[in-house]
């Protein structure tokens, strides 16, 4: 019997929605990531992007455990001396809260094309309506 391989051909995406209200930044992003990646379908094949289209709602009632929404930084660095630039997460969570968690979900895939490949098909919003009623997407629970 030989291994099964998918095809980029042969791929049938589907669209999920995750419901973060309530649940920890980290959660949320693991199992977005994991979609987005194809590891939850029985035809996952780790060199071929196989992986779904996720949308995440609510993202602005997210929670971080522990003392991380004062003590936790989003750090930058321009390039030059002196260019690092430092924000706190509480204040990260009141102004875009949906970069916090595109941010937690890209640092959970690869740093290759495929990762490349499925940030793209991730949509985050802050609120609970999103724009995508068209696609049927179905609710994935955590």
């Amino acid at each position: 019997m030989s291994t099964f391989m998918a095809k980029p051909a042969d791929i049938q995406r589907k669209w999920y929605v995750i419901d973060a209200a309530g649940k920890p930044l980290g959660r949320v992003a693991t199992v977005a990531a994991s979609i987005l990646r194809g590891k939850h379908t029985p035809e996952y094949t780790p060199h071929v992007d196989c992986g779904d289209h996720v949308i995440i709602i609510n993202a602005a009632q997210v929670v971080l455990t522990g003392n991380k929404l004062d003590e936790k930084m989003y750090r930058r660095h321009s390039g030059y001396i002196g260019g690092l630039k430092e924000v706190p997460y509480r204040r990260l969570m009141e102004t875009d809260p949906e970069f916090v968690m595109t941010k937690a979900v890209k640092g959970m895939l690869p740093d290759n094309t495929i990762g490349r490949n499925s940030i793209k098909r991730l949509r985050v919003y802050a609120g609970d309506q999103h724009e995508h009623a068209a696609q049927k997407p179905e609710a994935y629970e955590l």
